[in-house]
């Protein structure tokens, strides 16, 4: 386990040399170079001249390359000229906000996904499981933005139950934890939705292939319970291929963070990534679309390690 371990380790370590160096040269691909893209295509040229100066932008391509790392590996991720603040700073302080979204859509999309995996699974060929698929399809399709609109109109606007957006009404106090929950539950919703139509399609399809196995006809012949049979063999034997999907679904949450936060006014990297394009704050964008590429190597590792440790006889090609 631990050879295959380093394998991935040094594969991560390739990927992640790879992604920083195509995000550097992408920024060079922009019309006019980086600091038309800082500064408008409108900026006169001194202007450019003085901000590829601050920049470092003069000199040859090759140091500006080898700076770019010394600056990563320092954590030196640029300054934000709309924000005026270092672009490490401001995503600290979203990120914990981000973190909080994703984890719970996360475990809700995980626990339905599960559920309905089985559920589909053990119905496939007849009617409930024709219709969870239809629900899979349709939820997948549907835009987060429109999903988003949709629940703020139903449980904000007409029910009156739920805040519209943000993320806190009280700043503290007994009730700050339940205010907390009630602002997080629309995005949430939101957020998990898509990612529970993908997973639980995913899964039904384990979940049917391990119902065909032998092993499951010896398991009703011996006269065991059908939930027992889904929970005790089929759960764990169609789990290990859903985790690696889980992993490369790490990303998929911050994308459509996007979206998501940006119809709920909620103040994550999701919303300062929107925000930033807009202002066309190209530091920033760049550090948080470096942290999407970094959350998918992450995710994939992550995913390698959770099955080794679930079959210690998994081995990789």
């Amino acid at each position: 386990m631990m050879r295959v371990l380093a394998q991935r380790l040094a594969t991560s370590a390739l990927s992640l040399v790879l992604l920083v160096t195509m995000v550097f040269f992408m920024i060079y691909a922009t019309p006019g170079g980086p600091a038309y893209s800082i500064l408008g295509v409108h900026a006169s040229p001194l202007a450019v001249a003085a901000l590829d100066r601050q920049m470092g932008l003069e000199h040859p391509l090759w140091q500006q390359y080898l700076t770019w790392w010394i600056h990563l590996l320092h954590g030196n991720l640029g300054y934000s000229f709309t924000q005026h603040a270092p672009v490490i700073d401001l995503m600290g302080s979203y990120l914990h906000n981000t973190l909080l979204l994703d984890a719970v859509a996360a475990g809700l999309a995980i626990t339905l996904s599960i559920a309905l995996g089985l559920l589909q699974g053990a119905t496939a060929g007849r009617g409930l499981g024709r219709v969870i698929g239809a629900w899979q399809i349709v939820t997948y399709s549907l835009p987060s933005f429109f999903v988003g609109t949709v629940l703020i109109l139903v449980f904000a606007a007409d029910l009156g139950w739920l805040p519209p957006g943000g993320i806190r009404g009280s700043t503290g106090g007994p009730g700050f934890a339940a205010d907390l929950w009630r602002h997080l539950l629309l995005p949430a919703v939101t957020l998990a939705l898509p990612l529970t139509a993908g997973l639980s399609r995913y899964f039904g399809q384990q979940v049917r292939h391990e119902y065909r196995e032998d092993y499951v006809r010896a398991a009703r012949a011996r006269g065991l319970a059908p939930l027992r049979i889904a929970l005790a063999h089929v759960l764990r034997n169609a789990v290990r291929p859903l985790v690696t999907v889980i992993g490369l679904s790490v990303p998929a949450l911050f994308v459509g963070g996007v979206l998501t936060e940006s119809v709920f006014n909620y103040p994550g990297l999701g919303w300062l990534l929107w925000r930033s394009a807009l202002e066309q704050d190209y530091p920033t964008v760049t550090a948080l679309v470096l942290l999407i590429g970094l959350l998918t190597i992450l995710g994939n590792l992550l995913a390698d390690i959770i099955n080794s440790l679930l079959d210690v006889q998994v081995r990789y090609d």
